[in-house]
């Protein structure tokens, strides 16, 4: 028996003329026979699912190393937490959710071992061939690195959900040419682009948009959480952000005397719920301001239409800050750091001088006869794979000490 997968609604639901249409994607680099249940983009975020990458993250820092406490998020937890909120902003606006849950999904698998402090640590010592960043060697992993499939390297994603991947904070290359982040566009951005062209000078789709903000509100939401468990932050230091303040009047007023557990979750709950709403009604009058016909009308469209209002922009910017000062910035917080990186850059030079010592790798024989741009290049993949269980354990074995991440 044959299905008819569009017949049927596989995949389907309303979808706004502006929205991602799942049976007009742009194709995948290698070309696959239809599903005849599913969707491309389901397809590309069931695949993302079932990747090695996407385990991994459990055991990836977000802020706080997990060996501090169980209840503090992991990469993987804070992953669940943006798909959970870019699905709710999809739904909101008739957009694809599935297209926005893989983007939001996949965002991270490019992340280090020991969260931003690994990253920082990889850029300083790949920083001669070309540096590390997290969102290239996202893109490095689904097309590269994982290893699955009989026909072709990588998840081998349409091209909606690469483009999501690589544009979800907007688009890389500005009218005149330059890179819009400072620095010059990412060496794998660019080596896949002449392959697979991801137009790097336009913005994604509004699908991409959603997980991009979903983000933001995301962590900065989490990360007050944990920042609160952990006692760098208290509810007083919270008395900074105007926002975070009235939220906290607003929980007092309703529930006083309320134990500590539950007026944290109460704030939390309904920073979400403001954040949320914020961006449904931004996006809903931009739309309407600028009218996109389709979803390549809001690839042209020279705003993001799904993000802060002018007002809660300014608050996200307070919450950042607040942040910054109290916790990423904390004494304690950049000892760890510091000891973290240590252990990446030791590693590093480890694998550099015997790339035997890289157990599992793939091409571990002959790692060592490549020049050492290209050697580099694998150490660094090997070394962003790791999971912060996995670098201290192999620094434990080559090395005669290893610095404590407590």
């Amino acid at each position: 028996m044959t299905l008819d997968r569009h017949a049927l609604g596989f995949g389907a639901g309303q979808r706004a003329i502006y929205a991602c249409d799942p049976w007009a994607t742009r194709g995948r680099l290698f070309p696959e026979p239809e599903s005849p249940t599913r969707s491309d983009f389901q397809r590309d975020r069931d695949r993302i699912v079932h990747t090695t990458a996407f385990r991994r993250l459990k055991h990836k820092t977000q802020v706080f190393i997990a060996a501090d406490g169980d209840h503090y998020r992991t990469r993987l937890t804070h992953t669940i937490e943006v798909a959970q909120i870019a699905r709710a902003l999809a739904r909101a606006l008739k957009l694809d959710e599935d297209l926005a849950e893989g983007v939001a999904l996949v965002h991270d698998f490019g992340h280090t071992p020991f969260g931003h402090t690994g990253e920082d640590a990889l850029h300083a010592v790949l920083e001669p061939f070309g540096g590390f960043d997290h969102n290239a060697q996202s893109l490095r992993i689904v097309t590269k690195l994982e290893r699955r499939y009989a026909e072709f390297d990588g998840l081998n994603l349409t091209w909606e959900s690469l483009e999501g991947l690589v544009k979800h904070n907007g688009p890389l290359i500005a009218p005149t040419g330059e890179c819009t982040h400072g620095d010059d566009v990412p060496r794998p951005i660019l080596e896949y682009c002449a392959m697979h062209d991801l137009e790097l000078g336009s913005f994604a789709s509004l699908e991409a948009q959603v997980a991009a903000i979903a983000d933001d509100i995301a962590y900065n939401t989490h990360d007050i959480d944990d920042g609160l468990r952990s006692g760098y932050l208290t509810f007083e230091m919270l008395e900074e952000v105007p926002f975070l303040a009235k939220l906290m009047r607003d929980v007092h007023e309703r529930y006083p005397g309320l134990e500590a557990s539950r007026f944290t979750h109460e704030i939390m709950r309904r920073q979400i719920t403001a954040m949320v709403e914020d961006v449904i009604g931004y996006a809903q009058r931009a739309i309407a301001e600028e009218r996109p016909e389709s979803a390549d009308d809001v690839r042209k469209a020279h705003r993001c239409l799904a993000t802060f209002s002018e007002e809660m922009a300014v608050t996200d910017k307070q919450i950042k800050k607040l942040l910054f000062s109290r916790i990423y910035r904390h004494p304690e917080v950049m000892r760890v750091r510091a000891n973290a990186a240590s252990i990446l850059t030791d590693l590093y030079h480890a694998y550099m001088d015997d790339p035997q010592l890289m157990q599992g790798h793939y091409w571990v024989d002959r790692i060592a006869t490549m020049p050492e741009t290209a050697r580099a290049r694998h150490v660094g993949d090997y070394l962003a794979g790791m999971t912060d269980n996995y670098a201290i354990s192999t620094h434990r074995r080559l090395f005669d000490h290893t610095p404590e991440l407590r």
